[in-house]
């Protein structure tokens, strides 16, 4: 074999091999179960085992709140602020643990991960296409976040809405606008009764005095905002956001959550 064939041979084995490693799945590190296993393209960072434990909410049997199964929290509200409310996955232990992680034990990674399964939410409210004004120059779509307290902020340093919120609105392409905030501290609505929950909220949010220069800046003459939470337990919160907004903005208010 000449010199030039040798050459021309280990030439052509190297760019196979580059060829191979290319086309080859890349190992990665599943976000949940932390194994190194293979990964598709475009999908949440979990390994199949992982993913195929997500327990997504494919049809909303409440039309209000969008759960998966009987709801017995809209039939007991006296009014509904928001017109409706949709939410990525049922909130079994699997998604707590997510959460818990996320939220606080502080892996922000997976901000990620859940900006994108607001994905699944954003598409299942727009299933009903008839209940959005049609799309046109006079129409302008925002999305605001639940906002936490600065005393929340300091132990948790950031606020997981608005994390899931920008991670959602980077995808669908809407601007993320901070409408409200938190004019007192609340402790943990998980840990209380319905009626507390109501109770405790009362005179909580409030918008953001910076919500007139988006107003003004915007040609618009109708508005669509989407307010993003994390978990919808009862819509309390969901509820008293969207109430608030109402009174200062003739807007169509819808609600995205990551879990139900």
């Amino acid at each position: 074999m000449s010199y030039q064939q040798m050459n021309l041979r280990i030439l052509i084995k190297k760019v196979m091999g580059s060829v191979a490693s290319l086309l080859s799945p890349l190992k990665k590190e599943c976000l949940l179960c932390k194994q190194n296993s293979t990964l598709r393209v475009d999908e949440l960072g979990l390994c199949h085992s992982c993913y195929t434990r997500i327990p997504w909410i494919r049809e909303a049997l409440c039309p209000t709140c969008g759960r998966g199964e009987f709801c017995s929290d809209c039939q007991r509200r006296p009014h509904s602020y928001f017109i409706r409310s949709r939410s990525a996955v049922r909130y079994d232990e699997t998604m707590k643990e997510l959460l818990a992680r996320y939220k606080y034990r502080g892996d922000e990674r997976l901000k990620t991960v859940l900006g994108k399964m607001l994905v699944h939410s954003y598409h299942l409210l727009h299933k009903d296409r008839d209940t959005f004004p049609s799309e046109s120059d006079s129409v302008k779509e925002f999305i605001t976040f639940v906002p936490v307290s600065e005393r929340r902020m300091l132990e948790r340093g950031f606020n997981q809405a608005e994390q899931m919120a920008v991670e959602l609105g980077h995808r669908i392409g809407i601007p993320v606008i901070p409408l409200l905030k938190r004019s007192k501290h609340t402790d943990k609505q998980s840990f209380k009764k319905r009626n507390e929950r109501l109770d405790d909220l009362e005179h909580v949010f409030e918008v953001n005095e910076s919500i007139y220069n988006y107003l003004e800046e915007s040609s618009a003459t109708s508005f669509v905002i989407y307010i993003v939470d994390d978990v919808y337990t009862t819509g309390s919160t969901m509820n008293q956001c969207a109430k608030v907004l109402r009174e200062y903005i003739s807007a169509e208010v819808f609600g995205l959550t990551w879990a139900r």
